[in-house]
């Protein structure tokens, strides 16, 4: 049996072993927020979309603790030699073994990476407890919030938009949980003072989730959220205020648009392109603007990240002056929203994200000056030493 993810993770390749392991033939019915693909005869074709890869992914025995455990030893060298010292868990349904690994791996004083973790946004109560009887934890390790998904992604044809995609003018996206159920558990999550961020990429399901949002936050006020939007790639032109408006975090990833930048307007047509991505445009309105990597689905490479949101120049080099090159940012602001602002956006500005007296001692040295060397030489920089509270964790040397 074999079933191969897509990179992005929304989509999942099954042979005919697998198939018949999981049950899943011709009289299999569709998944909602999910898709089977079939060929002329209803026969399915292997390839499985967002909710319905949970039929095969569920008889896929879970990995046990040792292998979490040297997963995430394995993942904390990679990302601290990228000048990684923080980072954002989103753990899936397999919660329970990772917080067990990661909270072995504080006790035994061998973790060397941050890190603030969200759940799944359906387990809200669970966390809700958790929290209430043994706190959110301490500098090193923290249960940040809760994550939900609306959509899914651009490349699988799941991402949701309020138009059809140019390439497949019959299908606009999937909406992986219903908007009833995703306001229901932002609502419960917000009242029990859990944080609550959304995965979001398609303009429609932005749009839904900022509606949800909004909705929650009028029946049950709160000045200090940070509500938070995961990717929010392709943003409809109305909605891109709406994010300072109603103090919500744009979190997204830079090398998203150079990777995505090859192809995406056979999937968007030329007028989406102009609100894909826009940097700028959020930080224009006062936006909260974080970047990340979304690793595995692009690589933990925050230098590539800069490069990428300073000169847009996609990785095929097609475009030297920028894709949507109106929505490129400085390097100082690009630095910002890898350091200062995802420390807000995890409630750690005072204890992280800036080089000064009472802050803890995360720190990277690299090989050159961002500042002073050309934009297009950034992806070029070498990550030399990085420190996480003092101690030296990586060394190129």
């Amino acid at each position: 049996p074999v079933f191969i993810h897509r990179v992005d993770g929304h989509m999942g390749l099954a042979n005919s072993v697998a198939l018949k392991m999981a049950g899943i033939d011709k009289d299999t019915p569709e998944v909602e927020g999910g898709k089977i693909e079939r060929n002329r005869k209803g026969e399915p074709t292997g390839i499985l979309k967002d909710n319905a890869m949970s039929l095969l992914t569920n008889i896929i025995p879970p990995p046990s603790q040792t292998q979490l455990s040297e997963a995430i030893k394995a993942a904390m060298a990679y990302v601290s030699a990228q000048g990684v010292t923080s980072v954002h868990h989103m753990a899936g349904m397999q919660i329970k073994g990772f917080m067990q690994a990661f909270e072995d791996m504080r006790a035994s004083g061998h973790q060397i990476t941050r890190i603030y973790v969200y759940a799944p946004l359906s387990e809200w109560q669970t966390i809700a407890e958790k929290v209430s009887k043994k706190g959110r934890g301490d500098h090193w390790l923290q249960i940040g919030g809760l994550k939900g998904f609306m959509d899914g992604s651009l490349g699988s044809h799941t991402a949701l938009f309020h138009k059809p995609f140019a390439d497949k003018p019959h299908e606009s996206g999937l909406m992986i949980n219903d908007y009833d159920s995703m306001l229901h558990w932002v609502t419960q999550a917000h009242k029990a003072k859990l944080q609550v961020t959304a995965h979001a990429i398609g303009s429609k399901a932005i749009d839904l989730i900022l509606n949800i949002y909004d909705s929650v936050l009028q029946r049950n006020p709160a000045t200090d959220h940070r509500f938070r939007v995961e990717h929010a790639q392709h943003i409809a032109a109305k909605d891109i205020e709406r994010f300072a408006k109603l103090n919500v975090i744009a979190s997204m990833q830079p090398y998203h648009l150079i990777d995505d930048g090859r192809w995406a307007e056979q999937v968007l047509g030329k007028e989406r392109l102009n609100t894909s991505y826009v940097f700028n445009s959020l930080l224009k309105t006062n936006a909260k603007l974080v970047f990340g990597s979304d690793w595995f689905v692009a690589p933990a490479t925050p230098l590539e990240g800069i490069y990428a949101a300073v000169t847009r120049r996609t990785l095929d080099d097609k475009h030297p002056e920028g894709w949507v090159p109106q929505e490129k940012i400085s390097v100082e602001q690009a630095l910002r929203a890898y350091t200062a602002t995802p420390a807000y956006a995890s409630f750690e500005e005072n204890d992280k994200g800036t080089i000064e007296k009472g802050q803890l001692a995360d720190f990277v040295i690299l090989s050159d000056d961002l500042f002073k060397i050309e934009p297009k030489d950034i992806r070029h920089v070498k990550v030399l030493h990085t420190y996480v509270g003092g101690k030296k964790v990586y060394s190129a040397q």
